[in-house]
């Protein structure tokens, strides 16, 4: 028997809508079906033609649809009515319905929500960023979807998807290499980890060939593009400024070993000034220089 649809107000933060998606996460056990609104036969619901997600790989479906078979849908799909009696849209869900087509169920379990067109979107981006494996590019776009059409800032999105400041944002850069690169990506001939590397790099793409080519680690890649973005008159410089003392090169040494990063003091000859040079090849880094930085701070006022 249909039970009473919960009508929830419209125009909701990403907190709210999170909520929604993690509802069947508070019911039931493993192996049994949550709590659901109703039970629809499968020909009843229909595919959001908005959904972000454009493939779904057919041997995870089989995994899924097997899974199925033994246990049943055990999390209720999310839906919202359509303008036709008893058909509804799926809003999250929709890996579920495919593969319980596969196991040749004849109805899910779903729970019926009011949702606008605009939440239908920002609902099915939620749910694949957080329960299915993306590329870094589909997880990538996916940000920036959030951000560009809702308005969601960094650090609410990695607030509410338990996700840290630095991955969002290291993601998100993943956009700004060249198509070539992205490509690369997106035929995993290329990781996430080699692809930051490259960001800001003059002539990345010819370095992505390279470091595919080599079959290079990330590390041996970040060694590379260091290299690669030594200029002439730096090094120049660096082979006229004479041999630095045993002092100075245990004190870079020290430092780089206790921050994990490149570090380099250039102390101007006969004077008590220099420069000290912390290289970080990630957010991750900078961010955990910044932590490191203030607690000194923090040390130094105490």
């Amino acid at each position: 028997m249909e039970k009473k649809i919960e009508r929830r107000g419209l125009g909701r933060g990403l907190s709210a809508l999170m909520a929604d998606v993690n509802l069947d996460h508070s019911h039931g056990q493993a192996g049994v079906v949550a709590s659901a609104d109703l039970l629809v036969p499968i020909e009843r619901l229909i595919a959001n033609p908005d959904q972000p997600r454009r493939h779904f790989d057919a041997a995870a479906l089989q995994e899924l649809a097997e899974s199925i078979r033994q246990k049943g849908v055990i999390q209720p799909l999310i839906v919202r009515p359509t303008g036709d009696v008893g058909v509804y849209e799926i809003v999250a869900g929709e890996r579920r319905w495919r593969a319980s087509q596969i196991a040749q169920l004849h109805e899910v379990p779903v729970l019926v929500r009011q949702f606008s067109d605009t939440e239908v979107l920002e609902v099915a981006i939620i749910e694949n960023v957080q329960r299915a494996d993306l590329s870094p590019l589909e997880e990538a776009l996916a940000y920036r979807q959030l951000m560009d059409r809702f308005g969601h800032t960094q650090e609410k999105i990695a607030e509410a998807l338990s996700r840290s400041r630095s991955h969002i944002a290291n993601t998100l850069r993943l956009l700004t290499l060249p198509q070539e690169i992205q490509n690369m990506i997106a035929a995993g001939t290329l990781t996430a980890g080699h692809a930051r590397a490259l960001i800001s790099v003059p002539d990345s793409v010819a370095l992505a060939a390279k470091i595919v080519g080599k079959g290079l680690s990330v590390r041996a890649t970040e060694d590379l593009v260091r290299r690669s973005t030594v200029s002439p008159a730096s090094r120049r410089r660096a082979s006229g400024s004479g041999e630095k003392d045993a002092d100075t090169k245990a004190i870079e040494a020290d430092l780089a070993a206790g921050l994990g990063m490149p570090v380099s003091i250039a102390h101007e000859a006969g004077g008590d000034r220099g420069r000290l040079t912390i290289t970080y090849y990630s957010l991750d880094d900078l961010d955990l220089l910044c932590r490191v930085l203030s607690s000194v701070s923090r040390d130094m006022r105490s």
